[in-house]
């Protein structure tokens, strides 16, 4: 259990940071989205940086366990609402993909609890 914690997070914060690291630099890919969704511009460091936080506080929880539960508990948060905003513009097509993010951030959260 403790070889599938360590990598699903490292999994997990490598996916999770991937995605901070394009939306800090503005990748088309994800901030044409963002503009379809109605988010505003100045939100998007703001986002991205709770996405990087998030990963970075996965892989600290591998030596700080109340950390990784939080930045665990906080990723699933982000994009529950991320999941959220594209139900709220319509963009049924792009509802799962929050959803991915979510799935390795809730797998570490539970092998995390479970060890």
């Amino acid at each position: 259990m403790n070889i599938a914690y360590h990598v699903v997070g490292i999994v997990a914060a490598l996916w999770v940071g991937f995605s901070g690291y394009s939306l800090f630099t503005k990748q088309q890919f994800v901030v044409e989205p963002l503009r379809e969704y109605g988010v505003p511009q100045t939100w998007w460091n703001p986002l991205a940086l709770a996405k990087s936080a998030g990963a970075l506080g996965l892989v600290v929880g591998f030596f700080i366990p109340a950390i990784g539960v939080a930045a665990a508990i906080g990723l699933i948060l982000y994009f529950l609402g991320a999941a959220a905003t594209t139900i709220r513009a319509h963009s049924y097509k792009t509802t799962p993909f929050p959803l991915l993010y979510l799935a390795p951030a809730a797998a570490t959260l539970i092998l995390q609890l479970a060890r």
